[in-house]
C-alpha cells in the first residue's frame, strides 16, 4: 500500500529559510548555533530512529583525537547553552571532570554529549529520509520530498516542505575495498567493516585467527582491543596496512595549524591541481595513528615477552589484498602483494575486519534535481566557494551549503570536528547577512603563502536579506 501524504504542520506557502539533511555532528552544530537567532527558521531532516555516531567504534578507553574544545559550539560561541561544559554542568559531573584532567574526552562520551543536545534541540526530525532536491523556479525556492519512517524504518507518510536555502550534512560512507566486496555482501562471511565492529565483537573474540586491514587510528584501536583480549602465546591476529608504515598522526603544535581557519582559506584560494596533489600528501594530518595508541600497542606486545617468546601478532605494512575468497565455506582467503619486495602470498584467515576508512557520501542521487544549475571542476566534483556554498547557475537564487563534503576544496579539515563550529558560524553568518558569531581574524602563527589571503569572508556582506516569517508558526 502506498505511503499516506503527511499532513502539513504550517501553511505550505510559508517557506523555511533552511532545511538541513542529515544530523549528524556537523549538522548538529549548525543547528545548536542556529538555535538562538530568530530570524532564522530552519528544520533538520534524519532518515535514522535517532541520533547514531560510529556505534560500532565506541570501544572501551578509546578518545577523541580533538580536544573537548573541539565540541558542537565553544570555538564560535563559548557562551553556548550546547556547549560540552554545560553538558557536563546538566548531568552534574562538572568536578569529576575537573578533576580527571583530561583534555581529550573518550568517545562513547562524546555521543553521549551529542545525543543529549539532539534530544533537545527542537526542529529535529529523526526518522525522515530526504529523497529529491529540486528548485522551483516559479516560486524561487527549493522544494524538498522527504518520507516519514515507522519505528521499522518502513514509509510511513509522505511530505514535502519549500525553502530558501539548504544545508547537506549526510556524512560519510564506510569504504570496502574493491576485493573484498564480494565477501561483505556475503551472508555468514565473517567479514566486517571496523564501523560494526562492536556489534560482532564476541563472535570474532571466538575465531581461531583474525585479520585486521587498514593501519588508521580505528584500525589501531581494533587491533588493540582484539590484542588485549585473546590469550597470551596464542593470539593468531595479522594486521596489514597499505601504507608503508604503522605511522604516527602529525599532532605537533604547528602541524595542527593545518586545521584553522586560516590554512582553509589558503588552501581554498589554490589552483584545482595543487589542492589534489596536497589532499593526497597531507594523509598522516588525519589518517595516521594517535600516538598514545601506538604506545599502548608496543606496550600491550612487550608485556606479552615477559616470560619468553613473542606474541603470536604479526604486523605487516606495505601489502595490499589482490584478490579474496571463501576456503572451506567459513574461511577467507587473502592474496597478498608486499609494495617493497614485489612478494606474493596467501592468508587464510577465520575473520577480517575492515578498518579501510570512509568516504564522503555521494551526493549526485540526491541532488539530481539540481544537476542542470550544478557547476562541476575538471573532476566532475561539484565546485563549492568560500562560504561552504554549491555554485549553483545564477538563476538559482537559493544556496546551497555543504558540510563535510568539501575535502577537494577545503582541505583535511573539513571531516576535523574542530573546524565544525567555525564552518556553522561562517554558514550562519553567511545565510543571514549579518555576524551573529564574529569570526576571528586570525588563527595561526604559521603564515602558509607569500600572499596573504583575506582573513574575513566577505560575502556575508552581499547575502540576500531574509523574507520576514509568517506570524503564528
Amino acid at each position: 500500500m502506498s505511503p499516506t501524504p503527511l499532513p502539513p504542520r504550517h501553511e505550505p506557502d510559508a517557506p523555511r529559510d533552511l532545511v538541513g539533511i542529515g544530523i549528524g555532528p556537523f549538522n548538529l552544530s549548525l543547528a545548536a548555533l542556529a538555535h538562538p537567532l530568530p530570524e532564522l527558521d530552519s528544520v533538520f531532516y534524519e532518515q535514522r530512529p535517532g541520533f547514531d555516531w560510529h556505534p560500532g567504534l565506541l570501544i572501551d578507553g578509546a578518545t577523541l583525537q580533538v580536544p573537548f574544545l573541539a565540541d558542537l559550539v565553544t570555538l564560535a560561541d563559548p557562551a553556548s547553552p550546547w556547549s560540552f561544559l554545560n553538558y557536563l554542568k546538566d548531568r552534574d559531573r562538572l568536578f569529576p571532570f575537573y578533576f580527571a584532567e583530561r583534555f581529550h574526552m573518550q568517545r562513547a562520551e562524546y555521543d553521549a554529549y551529542c545525543r543529549w543536545v539532539a534530544g533537545r534541540l527542537p526542529g529535529l526530525h529523526f526518522g525522515h529520509q530526504v529523497d529529491a532536491v529540486r528548485w522551483n523556479p516559479e516560486r524561487t525556492l527549493f522544494e524538498v520530498d522527504f518520507t516519514q519512517l515507522d519505528s521499522e524504518g518502513e514509509a510511513e507518510a509522505l511530505g514535502r516542505t519549500y525553502t530558501r536555502n539548504i544545508v547537506l550534512g549526510v556524512g560519510t560512507a564506510p569504504h570496502i575495498p574493491e576485493p573484498l566486496k564480494p565477501l561483505v555482501d556475503t551472508p555468514g562471511i565473517p567479514v566486517i567493516h571496523a564501523a560494526d565492529y562492536l556489534a560482532h565483537r564476541e563472535h570474532f573474540l571466538t575465531a581461531e585467527h583474525i585479520t585486521v586491514i587498514g593501519a588508521g587510528q580505528s584500525g589501531a584501536e581494533v587491533f588493540l582491543d582484539l590484542l588485549r583480549n585473546r590469550p597470551a602465546g596464542r593470539e593468531k591476529i595479522h594486521w596489514l596496512a597499505r601504507t608503508e608504515a604503522f605511522a604516527p598522526m602529525e599532532y605537533s603544535k604547528l602541524g595542527l595549524e593545518h586545521f584553522t581557519p586560516d590554512y582553509t582559506r589558503y588552501f581554498h584560494a589554490l589552483t584545482e591541481p595543487v589542492r589534489d596533489r596536497l589532499v593526497a600528501a597531507q594523509w598522516q594530518l588525519h589518517k595516521g595513528i594517535d600516538a598514545d595508541t601506538i604506545a599502548a600497542i608496543h606496550d600491550e606486545l612487550y608485556r606479552r615477552t615477559l616470560h619468553g617468546g613473542w606474541p603470536d601478532a604479526v604486523l605487516t605494512p606495505a601489502v595490499t589484498v589482490r584478490t579474496a575468497g571463501r576456503v572451506a565455506t567459513t574461511k577467507v582467503e587473502l592474496h597478498l602483494e608486499h609494495g617493497q619486495q614485489g612478494a606474493r602470498t596467501r592468508l587464510v584467515t577465520d575473520a577480517v575486519v575492515l578498518a579501510t576508512g570512509y568516504r564522503e557520501r555521494p551526493l549526485g542521487q540526491i541532488l539530481a534535481g539540481l544537476d542542470p544549475y550544478l557547476h562541476r571542476d575538471s573532476a566532475e566534483r561539484p565546485r563549492i566557494d568560500d562560504q561552504f556554498r554549491l555554485t549553483l547557475d545564477p538563476s538559482v537564487t537559493g544556496r546551497v551549503y555543504v558540510q563535510n563534503a568539501e575535502l577537494h576544496t577545503h582541505g583535511v579539515g573539513a571531516p576535523d570536528l574542530g573546524l565544525a563550529a567555525w564552518r556553522s558560524a561562517t554558514i550562519l553568518n553567511s545565510l543571514t547577512g549579518k555576524d551573529p558569531y564574529p569570526l576571528p581574524r586570525r588563527t595561526a602563527f604559521t603564515t602558509f603563502g607569500l600572499e596573504p589571503q583575506s582573513q574575513v569572508p566577505l560575502a556575508r556582506h552581499t547575502a540576500q536579506t531574509l523574507t520576514p516569517l509568517v506570524d503564528g508558526r
